[in-house]
This record gives C-alpha cells, structure tokens and sequence, in this order.
C-alpha cells in the first residue's frame, strides 16, 4: 500500500513505523478489500476516552470509490466501543482527505505551520482536526 502515498509529499509511513503503532496498547488497524485485494486501511488508536486516527490510505486506483468514507466510519465506530469519546487527526493542509473528514463531521481545531516536509524541501501546513463522538 506504500503506492497510497504520493512521493512528492513525503508522509509514507515505513511497514515497520506501522507495526511498531501496532505494538502500543489501544492500537489498532481496519482493512478495506475489494475483491479480496486491500484497497485501503486505517490506522488508530485509543486511550481513555479519546481516539486518534493516525493514518488512512486508499489504493490510488480505488480512490473516488468511497472507500476511505467507509474506512474513517468504521474506525469511528470501533472508537466509540473503545470507550472514546473525541477522535483527533492530522492532516496535510492541501490533502483532498480534508473534504472527507468535514463531510463525516471533524472540525478544524488548530494549524501547525510547515510542518510536513515534501521530498523537494518544500513545506506544508499541517491542520488538526477533531470531532465528538456521542
């Protein structure tokens, strides 16, 4: 799924970054499938009663399928079973994901500037976002 993330930017995270998110307690990771190939995933966590979405990728022949919508509500669903209240992310300011994340709901709560640094050296503004859960 490394093809998910455009070289340009330079946000993909190493098999092994994943695995080792996967190894905190409260980590967890969804699989989309189309058929039966991953089309997607979403990487979260959760302490307490807030949850974070670390990572959402879709398979860049997939995307526009609605795929990352389904992925971003089921990671949002098994939040809430986890007992979190509040979900939290990070995103590329100019990311189309942004419109995903408004339509489900997530507000804009803060900006960190040039924050993420593209392969070329050029920096981005990362924006956060959050959104209840009840």
């Amino acid at each position: 799924m490394g093809e998910a993330f455009e070289p340009r930017y330079g946000e993909a995270w190493t098999p092994s970054q994943c695995l080792g998110m996967l190894a905190l307690p409260g980590a967890w990771l969804t699989l989309a499938r189309v058929d039966e190939r991953v089309a997607g995933f979403a990487l979260a966590r959760a302490v307490l009663d807030e949850s974070e979405l670390l990572l959402l990728a879709t398979c860049p022949t997939l995307r526009r399928r609605g795929i990352g919508g389904v992925l971003l509500r089921s990671v949002i669903a098994d939040a809430r079973i986890r007992g979190a209240t509040m979900m939290h992310l990070e995103v590329r300011a100019n990311n189309d994901a942004v419109a995903l994340y408004q339509g489900e709901g997530f507000r804009k709560i803060g900006e960190r500037r040039d924050y993420y640094r593209g392969n070329d050296g050029k920096l981005f503004d990362a924006h956060t976002f959050s959104k209840m859960l009840d």
